[in-house]
């Protein structure tokens, strides 16, 4: 750590400044799973507003863990527990999500953690994203040694990481097998994680990671729901029984009636 914060100078070379457009775009990849990741853990908060606000400030913790995970990334990378714990913590949410029911209650479906509260949910999202940063926050290092780059890159990639999650919030009440796709994804990233504990020469390289995860968002995306569609056709029936000219519906109480409109000659 002391020997990282004596390397953080100013150093704007121009070899410097063309590592950065390299950091963020590894972020925005490798951020693409664990975007989905905290996507799936906010579906066991019901209200949409608790969601984006879990989102919100679960991800300010997870930056602030990022920071302090980089700053000490050459002390870290030096106890292999620390990458077990975190293998292990992304393979027991794959196994929960599988295991568990999807309908609670209230009829809400959701696979994997359910929170009564807001501040349930926070430590999971910032715990999740710091166990996914034990993977990308190595291979930033392995790209550049200048931290300031590497602290940027991160911010940059926290950044890109809320407006993902964002989105798939909304995407995955559209498509049928995003969650599992998702799910998937965080147990290669686990097993990864798990295999560079027993062996790092038997880690896949980043590019069969990534062409992998890319195959398995292409299945995430391949199928809509189809209960939006049947929403929409039975709010248009409903539309075209209030607008029809034929019948007007006279409302008394809690009595309704149908009465035909006379029309004048």
């Amino acid at each position: 750590m002391i020997d990282q914060l004596l390397d953080f100078s100013p150093n704007f070379g121009l070899d410097t400044l063309l590592l950065l457009p390299v950091l963020v775009a590894l972020e925005a990849v490798l951020s693409a799973d664990n975007a989905i990741a905290l996507a799936a853990l906010t579906q066991g908060l019901h209200d949409p507003t608790l969601q984006r606000r879990a989102l919100n400030i679960g991800l300010v913790l997870a930056y602030v863990l990022r920071m302090s995970l980089i700053l000490t990334a050459t002390w870290v990378i030096n106890y292999w527990q620390v990458e077990l714990a975190g293998a292990l913590y992304l393979l027991w949410l794959v196994f929960q999500y599988f295991t568990s029911s999807s309908d609670d209650e209230d009829g809400h479906s959701h696979h994997g953690p359910r929170f009564n509260s807001l501040w349930q949910a926070i430590p999971m999202i910032a715990i999740t994203d710091l166990a996914f940063s034990l993977d990308s926050v190595t291979t930033a290092i392995a790209v550049s040694k200048v931290l300031w780059i590497i602290l940027l890159g991160a911010t940059i990639g926290i950044v890109t990481l809320r407006f993902m999650a964002g989105l798939f919030i909304r995407w995955l009440e559209e498509f049928t097998h995003l969650e599992d796709a998702g799910y998937i994804t965080v147990a290669l990233v686990g097993l990864r994680l798990l295999i560079r504990v027993v062996n790092e020469e038997f880690v896949p390289p980043e590019w069969l990671m990534v062409t992998a995860i890319a195959l398995i968002f292409l299945w995430g995306f391949s199928k809509r729901k189809n209960s939006e569609e049947s929403e929409n056709a039975a709010q248009s029936a409903i539309a075209q029984t209030v607008d029809s000219p034929e019948i007007e519906t006279v409302t008394s109480g809690t009595a309704t009636t149908e009465e035909p409109v006379e029309t004048t000659k």
